[in-house]
């Protein structure tokens, strides 16, 4: 059992309407996201085609500080906001989608852009599928 799963058991109040494997799922994805495009930027920096990298490299950058911060707003439960919640998982997807579309284009020439575009693809399913789940 994950950590993340472990510190939802541990909270001492009931989590409502929210279905807990696929916010552990989230949560799990948005971390691994984070750290995949935190990676990837960098990786992409030390390329010798480094100029043709820079949409990817903001675009990574972003999405690991979106992802990064929906991870840390999913994990807080307490006076919980679904509008704070829904728009943070918007985001989320949607700059997910974004980079992942945008290391699809280096992946053939960059292994960490293809893995990037994977963990991208990963978390923009499960914050879809959190959103789906919460009405």
């Amino acid at each position: 059992m994950s950590v993340v799963a472990q510190l939802l058991d541990a909270y001492p109040k009931d989590l409502g309407k929210v279905d807990r494997d696929k916010l552990v799922a989230c949560v799990e994805a948005c971390i691994e996201c984070a750290q995949a495009c935190t990676a990837c930027a960098d990786a992409d920096l030390s390329e010798s085609d480094v100029a043709e990298l820079t949409k990817c490299i903001r675009t990574c950058l972003d999405c690991a500080d979106i992802c990064e911060t929906t991870g840390r707003v999913l994990s807080r439960h307490t006076a919980y906001d679904a509008n704070v919640t829904r728009s943070v998982l918007e985001a989320c997807a949607t700059t997910c989608r974004a980079s992942g579309d945008e290391c699809h284009r280096h992946a053939p020439h960059h292994a960490h852009c293809r893995l990037c575009e994977e963990a991208c693809r990963r978390c923009e399913h499960a914050c879809r599928d959190l959103l789906d789940s919460l009405g």
